[in-house]
């Protein structure tokens, strides 16, 4: 496949509240530290949609604000993949509780936000954009299924691409057929070449493969705990390599019968 270039990154997980935060502990030269996981209001959003959105789309739009306040990109002209592996567990088990009742009363705004799009649809809202936006999920996989998807619209339609995959924890009635242990997200842009017009040179450039091979951990503990407790944070091997500056040869978790290969170096 073409390679990809990663023109910025967002992230927000426990003890790694964004990029700018998290570089130095991916790099090695800080140790992570847990910290409290604080409200989070999407600063892009009108007042009424702000409100509305559940801790899915909050969860979703850390990364995603993140990688935008560290670009001059224009985001409303970047097509956009969002991908999770259940999107918003809360808002479906408030809508399944309300229909075993008699009355069965469903929330119009949970209504609104059960579609797995929903995403998407609050960051059309935000930044105006016209390009395509999906939706995509593959259980742990979902990091990978996203970048197939964002590789597609970058070198099937010539578009640089938004990529934000994230993940919230269950409400308690279904951890136990969904354990996460936190929630997580992050955020790529991606596109065909090193600049994208804005004089600003991409941070890394990767090629996708598929082989059977088991995926890569991260030698930190902590940091292993952070991966394997959310599907999106299982990019955390990608983001390190970004922030080492170094190459590496990575394998996420898939949806096929294969893993995804990430060969990652320095743009």
């Amino acid at each position: 496949m073409k390679p990809l270039y990663i023109h910025a990154v967002g992230l927000a997980a426990p003890g790694l509240p964004g990029w700018a935060e998290a570089r130095p502990v991916l790099a090695g030269t800080q140790p992570w530290q847990a910290l409290p996981e604080t409200p989070y209001a999407p600063q892009l959003l009108p007042p009424n949609e702000r409100r509305r959105a559940p801790p899915g789309v909050r969860q979703a739009f850390r990364a995603a604000e993140d990688a935008r306040n560290a670009s001059s990109l224009d985001f409303s002209q970047l097509a956009a993949v969002f991908a999770s592996s259940d999107s918003d567990l809360a808002v479906m088990d408030r809508i399944n509780t309300a229909l075993a009742e008699p009355v069965r009363a469903v929330s119009p705004t949970d209504f609104h936000n059960s579609v797995h799009n929903a995403a998407s649809g609050y960051w059309g809202i935000a930044v105006g954009c016209r390009q395509p936006t999906t939706a995509v999920g593959g259980y742990d996989g979902s990091f990978a299924m996203g970048l197939v998807e964002a590789a597609g619209l970058v070198h099937g339609d010539g578009l640089g691409v938004l990529l934000v995959v994230f993940d919230v924890p269950p409400p308690p009635l279904l951890r136990s057929s969904r354990p996460m242990r936190h929630a997580g997200s992050i955020a790529l842009v991606l596109g065909a070449e090193p600049d994208m017009g804005t004089g600003e040179r991409a941070l890394a450039r990767m090629r996708l493969s598929l082989a059977d091979e088991a995926e890569s951990p991260l030698q930190d503990a902590a940091l292993e705990d952070l991966r394997q407790g959310n599907p999106a944070l299982r990019g955390l091997p990608l983001l390190r390599a970004i922030a080492r500056g170094e190459a590496a040869r990575l394998v996420l978790p898939h949806v096929s019968a294969c893993n995804m290969v990430l060969e990652v170096e320095p743009a």
